[in-house]
């Protein structure tokens, strides 16, 4: 069932559509907040607005835009939350846990590699920083990316293309031999 469709349910009524969006989206966009704010506590409160204001507003929202809207909707509130501050989009608590059945050796190069890709990703520019993040990490298409960071779609396919040229420079410099793909 589509984002949209869970959408539709909760505007007819139905409470499950609402959980059910919450329950997809809402750690995704917390840490996405959380990129921004640095707060996990402050991005949580954030996250619940973002959702409220979705079903206060009841925007129409066209088939395959929900995710976006929500991103879009959590980036402004994040920016400005920070409006005193000068925003920036970051890394540090983005991280994932790590499965236990791994063996441990690949426990250690997993944890390094992911150390050098954190290290690598807070040294790129902020909007190279996050519209990698939105591509690859949530799986946003370029549209969906543009929507959420106010661009084009071309500014978002050269944004990408200038971020991965800029990160794998950086990650060839820290020793990843395979930064090339």
């Amino acid at each position: 069932m589509t984002d949209e469709i869970y959408y539709r349910r909760y505007l007819d009524g139905d409470e499950t559509g609402l959980s059910s969006l919450m329950e997809k989206y809402g750690s995704p966009l917390t840490l996405y907040i959380n990129g921004y704010l640095h707060d996990i506590h402050e991005s949580e409160d954030l996250m619940i607005d973002v959702f409220s204001y979705l079903f206060t507003k009841r925007p129409v929202i066209r088939e395959g835009k929900l995710k976006a809207y929500l991103y879009q909707t959590a980036r402004h509130m994040a920016l400005r939350h920070q409006s005193r501050l000068r925003p920036s989009f970051s890394l540090d608590d983005l991280g994932g846990e790590l499965e236990s059945e791994m063996l441990i050796e690949e426990v250690v190069k997993t944890k390094e590699r992911n150390a050098i890709l954190h290290f690598c990703m807070k040294q790129l520019n902020p909007d190279y920083r996050e519209v990698l993040y939105l591509t690859y990490f949530e799986g946003m298409s370029y549209s969906q990316a543009a929507e959420v960071m106010g661009k084009t779609v071309k500014q978002i396919t050269n944004m990408v293309y200038r971020g991965k040229q800029s990160l794998r420079g950086l990650l060839k410099k820290e020793g990843i031999a395979h930064a090339e793909h």
